[in-house]
């Protein structure tokens, strides 16, 4: 997911491409951050814009440049940067030189790679939802090891014994039942309850948010 935004420019055979990276929750906030780069550069000629959500369909436009010249390629840029809520717009000036399809293509995608990396981000994850049964007198081991694992926590609910659902990157799920096993002598279990979407990561990669 990105924080902030970052720009970069591209000049092709005249041509100039100016792409604008930064977050869109959804396709209305990406629209959104097209209409204020058409405010910022209203004499440009194209517009192009694509949008990667954090889970469902992407979207992308090509603004009037030839079908799948433009929104294509800067999505699959997108999508190569492992970022998800993104959105990224690409402005172009003509420059009186025709680039072709091929030529349109790479200018779009070199442009929107050149913005996207100098955005910063955090990475998104496959995710599981998990739900943690220990002891009461195990409920500080048990927390710290959730924590360093970057799960997210639910509310505890306290009965004979603790259960807490967690949320946490799916490939952290095995070393994570390791750990809290061997901690309380096998007295905590985390059982899968249901494998889930896409999970972003805290600064750093640790950590979700």
């Amino acid at each position: 997911m990105p924080v902030g935004e970052a720009e970069a420019e591209l000049r092709a055979r005249g041509s100039r491409f100016l792409a604008r990276a930064g977050r869109a929750a959804t396709r209305r906030e990406a629209e959104d951050f097209r209409s204020r780069a058409r405010r910022c550069h209203h004499d440009a000629t194209h517009h192009v814009l694509a949008f990667l959500p954090l889970e469902g369909a992407a979207w992308w436009d090509d603004d009037g440049e030839p079908s799948g010249t433009g929104g294509r390629p800067v999505l699959d840029a997108i999508q190569g940067s492992g970022l998800r809520q993104t959105a990224v717009v690409v402005t172009r000036w003509f420059g009186g030189t025709r680039l072709g399809t091929g030529g349109l293509s790479r200018a779009y995608a070199g442009a929107a790679a050149l913005a996207l990396s100098d955005l910063p981000g955090r990475p998104a994850v496959p995710a599981a939802r998990c739900l943690v049964r220990f002891d009461h007198p195990d409920t500080g081991a048990v927390m710290r090891l959730l924590d360093a694992a970057g799960a997210r926590r639910g509310k505890p609910q306290y009965e004979t014994r603790v259960s807490l659902e967690v949320l946490l990157a799916r490939d952290r799920r095995p070393e994570l039942a390791r750990a809290l096993a061997d901690a309380t002598g096998g007295r905590a279990r985390l059982e899968l309850v249901r494998d889930e979407g896409l999970l972003v990561l805290a600064e750093g990669g640790g950590g979700a948010t």
